[in-house]
């Protein structure tokens, strides 16, 4: 990974930085992208550059608008001429019935998870073909596979995503790209723990209810995934040992859809 150009979006917190923490002790030239929540640009870039990191560059972006990742894009490619790997992290959620569910929230979540996943294909996709060589990894969920109650937005985003995801490794197979979609269970972030209050209020449960008996009842080792987990997965979906690896969505859920 020495060098290559790494863009990952949803980066600066959770499973993202987890993913560019591991790239950057491979050397890779990492871009970072997301809300800042503790920490600053510069501080991230410079844990990163303390791991191995070639080059950290933060690039802004509001990912509910196509216009703004396009220019975002137009920039790293102006920066380093070429884009290696692709990382498609970013995502939201909301938690609700579908009767009650807001339509602002709805269409969010379908342009954060889904929407923006096509725009940000459409800029790298150009340069990975003029190199015959790129990865694309688009982090969806178990709920790419399965569905789950009060989550109708980000269920139809994830399984979007997927469909996304094997058209394109379609499209590009015979360039020397791979497309693939890894498939996360519940895994400890922000994103998994700011819904557990809205969960235990649409199902009438408490919070401790809600880890125990539904975000780890369905993984059936009763664990979290961990960040570590995933980014290994995704060191290796950019290998050439995974060169054959392409159109698949890989779940590491703990066994969730295996049931």
């Amino acid at each position: 990974m020495r060098d290559k150009v790494i863009v990952i979006t949803g980066s600066t917190s959770g499973i993202g930085f987890g993913m560019a923490q591991r790239f950057a002790r491979l050397g890779g030239k990492i871009v970072l992208s997301g809300f800042i929540s503790d920490k600053s640009p510069q501080q991230l870039s410079s844990e990163l550059i303390k791991l191995g990191a070639a080059e950290v560059v933060y690039q802004q972006a509001d990912f509910s608008k196509p216009e703004e990742i396009t220019r975002m894009f137009e920039n790293i490619l102006a920066r380093f001429g070429r884009v290696d790997i692709l990382i498609n992290n970013a995502g939201i959620q909301f938690v609700s019935p579908v009767e009650q569910f807001p339509a602002d929230k709805w269409e969010a979540i379908i342009r954060v998870d889904l929407i923006s996943a096509f725009y940000t294909i459409r800029g790298v996709v150009p340069t990975m073909k003029k190199n015959n060589w790129g990865r694309i990894i688009n982090i969806a969920s178990a709920h790419a596979l399965v569905a789950s109650p009060f989550k109708s937005a980000y269920v139809a985003a994830k399984h979007g995503l997927l469909g996304l995801t094997k058209t394109v490794a379609l499209e590009v197979a015979e360039h020397g790209i791979t497309v693939n979609a890894i498939c996360p269970g519940y895994v400890k972030t922000p994103l998994v723990l700011n819904q557990v209050a809205d969960t235990a209020k649409a199902r009438g449960i408490t919070e401790e209810q809600v880890v125990k008996n539904v975000l780890l009842s369905a993984q059936a080792t009763k664990k979290f995934v961990e960040i570590e987990e995933i980014a290994e997965l995704a060191v290796f979906l950019c290998s050439d040992k995974a060169g054959s690896i392409t159109g698949a969505g890989l779940s590491i859920d703990g066994g969730w859809t295996a049931q």
